[in-house]
């Protein structure tokens, strides 16, 4: 699907891979609809400069269901080819240490939310016969580490969601992208150690730069297709954890210690 001249709305582009999308898409020529908590005049000064089409700020709190409700009813007239639900939160650590609310906001952000503005936007795309969901997922939707228990489930959701609406869009013109995250130099990245490291050795992490990833996205946008794998060792691991499970977990178990 082409980029140049679609009207792309990103959740979540303060900060990380939701920026170096956005970032990304400004220097093909789209109409970005930036969809933040908070305004960020520096960050709608950066698209316009990087050569966006247009650029419309959007200020929405994932968090809440009625702010979803009330944005979807602001925008009923907005037709978007794009929508890239990039927002998540990050939780962790051993399953009995992470408090229920915090457990709760992540799942309404990563999986409810994420649902909820699919569920909004879908239809005007399926009546136009043209369109595009790219949901993120992560590598812990399918590698199942110790102390990413509620992460992981929310990753693993957006997966399941994302392929059975794959199948249920054949036919209309409008197509999914899952993108299975591996680990992303982003500000949720350096925050897995403080949360996983005192259960779990993660030496072995290794963060790719947020715009090498975007052009990866970017790639997969241009030549449709359904799911971003990742690469390297992060690839083996998944394929790893997809077909010998077992021995998947003996190696993390290597690496666990309550």
């Amino acid at each position: 699907m082409e980029i140049r001249g679609s009207q792309v709305m990103i959740t979540g582009c303060n900060r990380g891979i939701g920026k170096a999308v956005a970032l990304m898409a400004a220097a093909d020529g789209a109409h970005l609809h930036v969809v933040n908590r908070k305004s960020d005049p520096e960050l709608l000064n950066e698209l316009t400069n990087a050569g966006a089409a247009s650029v419309t700020f959007y200020s929405l709190d994932l968090g809440r269901k009625e702010n979803i409700d009330q944005f979807l009813k602001e925008t009923q007239n907005l037709q978007i080819d794009i929508l890239f639900n990039n927002a998540g939160l990050l939780t962790g650590g051993l399953l009995e240490n992470q408090t229920v609310d915090e457990i709760y906001a992540m799942l309404q952000v990563n999986v409810n939310a994420l649902i909820h503005l699919t569920h909004g936007f879908l239809p005007r795309m399926i009546a136009a016969k043209k369109g595009k969901i790219i949901n993120h997922a992560s590598v812990t939707g399918v590698m199942h580490f110790p102390c990413a228990t509620t992460y992981a489930a929310s990753k693993a959701a957006v997966i399941a969601f994302t392929d059975s609406l794959r199948v249920e869009l054949k036919g209309t013109g409008v197509t999914t992208l899952v993108l299975v995250t591996p680990g992303i130099e982003t500000d949720m990245y350096k925050d897995i150690p403080n949360r996983y490291g005192k259960n779990i050795d993660l030496t072995f992490m290794k963060g790719m730069p947020t715009k090498k990833y975007a052009q990866m996205i970017r790639e997969a946008i241009l030549e449709d297709l359904d799911v971003l794998k990742p690469q390297g060792f992060s690839g083996v691991g998944v394929l790893m954890a997809q077909h010998a499970p077992k021995l998947f977990e003996s190696l993390v178990l290597k690496r666990f210690q309550r």
